[in-house]
């Protein structure tokens, strides 16, 4: 029996799994998908930063604009210390595309302009 907490909506169900994926616990059935997911491919969105050449400011935040599979993190986040973006930059600019052919992009988090 695993225990989960779902992070699907502030209400934060206290969840249990047993090993047939039969979920119990949850409010909602979005709950219930989350559950699942979590315990069959468990995925992330993942925030970081990227160097900048030329900018305001050394760094970028960045974000993948889709979850991607727990398992990359690792790898994505070794690639991430290799990309260097140029400023200027604004939200949403597309910094690596199909990061790790996971089909989510890198996409710049703050406008930040040339120095």
């Amino acid at each position: 029996m695993r225990e989960l907490v779902c992070i699907v909506c502030p209400r934060g169900c206290h969840m249990r799994a047993d090993d047939d994926l039969n979920v119990t616990g949850n409010f909602c059935p979005r709950g219930e998908a989350y559950a699942r997911a979590e315990l069959t491919h468990p995925t992330r969105v993942v925030t970081s930063t990227v160097r900048l050449a030329g900018g305001l400011y050394r760094r970028c935040p960045v974000k993948t604009s889709a979850p991607v599979p727990k398992e990359l993190i690792p790898e994505l986040m070794e690639l991430l210390g290799t990309v260097e973006a140029s400023a200027p930059v604004a939200v949403g600019d597309v910094i690596v595309r199909d990061v790790l052919h996971t089909g989510a992009d890198l996409v710049c988090t703050r406008q930040v302009p040339r120095a």
